[in-house]
């Protein structure tokens, strides 16, 4: 069996919390619950998970689900109040001052500046795909036959 050290342990053991925090993030979450699940002290845990993560498990967990509402604004139209309850907000004036610390914009703007594309992917690479001067679309040879 491997014996793990000191150091390695407590990075399982906040991988551990931190996996918890990416599955339930729309979940109410306190630092006393993770730390259980890290098996530390609430003040040790808090400590420890800046130490390794370079934030608090609160900054952590409130940016994971800007990044998730982040997502929602741009695939879906549901209402932005929907959207700060789906990922875990209570508040929607929580949900954009925080959407605004994170993002540097509202969610209503950010919204506005990424549109769904109505277009499949696949027209728009062939699209913009890149032309020979006499307008035909540049390929490649397959299997020794001459590219249109």
């Amino acid at each position: 069996m491997v014996e793990l050290t000191s150091r390695e342990d407590t990075h399982r053991r906040m991988l551990r919390a931190r996996d918890e925090m990416d599955r339930r993030y729309a979940e109410p979450l306190d630092v006393p619950t993770l730390a259980r699940i890290a098996h530390l002290s609430a003040s040790q845990f808090g400590r420890v998970f800046k130490e390794v993560y370079g934030e608090t498990p609160h900054r952590y967990l409130q940016r994971r689900r800007v990044e998730r509402a982040m997502t929602l604004l741009r695939q879906t139209d549901r209402p932005v109040t929907d959207v700060a309850w789906d990922v875990g907000f209570a508040s929607l004036g929580t949900f954009s001052r925080t959407f605004s610390n994170v993002v540097g914009c509202s969610p209503t703007e950010f919204r506005a500046r990424h549109l769904p594309v109505a277009v499949p992917s696949c027209f728009i690479a062939t699209w913009t795909r890149p032309r020979q001067s006499g307008g035909t679309v540049v390929s490649e040879k397959r299997d020794g036959a001459d590219a249109d």
